[in-house]
């Protein structure tokens, strides 16, 4: 396995629609030594996800972990979800603004509305057909790392940027604006 070069927000390939994965790839051996590496870089620098553009690779995989973040916390993992080319569809028309952060803009967090629940579909790590609904902060990290995939970063969806935050003086001031 190996740590990936993350791509930062101004490389091109981050606005880039990535290409499907033909099915047969799926359980290719470089396919699963990727998505290996994918994971390994996600969890090296402390993301709930990773998309494959944010390596530099225009595909139509991301990785993410279930309940990261409170699992890391407690010094446990989480339950890895592997999506390649997945089907988001919003189940709800409610919005939900919260805080998200990137490793593509790495330092900063800004606060993004984004629907409470999604039905996704698509083929998971073994390259069999995956279907569920997200809820929550779970429909919040598909909705962003699917977003990878059609070039989009968290910051275009901020209605605006005046939440638009480096992590430490967000650490800082947070608590007194709540």
């Amino acid at each position: 396995m190996a740590i990936l070069k993350v791509a930062r927000l101004g490389h091109p390939v981050l606005r880039l629609k990535a290409e499907p994965v033909p099915a047969t790839d799926v359980k290719s051996k470089a396919l699963q030594g990727f998505i290996d590496d994918l994971l390994e870089t996600m969890y090296e620098y402390d993301g709930a996800g990773l998309a494959a553009p944010q390596v530099h690779v225009s595909q139509r995989i991301c990785v993410y972990v279930v309940g990261g973040e409170e699992r890391r916390a407690a010094g446990k993992t989480g339950d890895e979800v592997v999506l390649v080319n997945p089907v988001v569809t919003a189940l709800s028309d409610e919005l939900v603004e919260d805080w998200e952060g990137c490793l593509s803009l790495p330092d900063l967090r800004g606060k993004v509305p984004r629907v409470t629940a999604v039905k996704v579909e698509a083929l998971g790590r073994d390259g069999k057909p995956l279907s569920f609904v997200a809820k929550d902060f779970h429909a919040r990290v598909v909705l962003h790392e699917t977003d990878h995939l059609d070039g989009v970063v968290y910051v275009d969806r901020m209605r605006d940027l005046a939440s638009l935050s480096f992590i430490e003086e967000f650490s800082r001031y947070a608590e007194v604006e709540s």
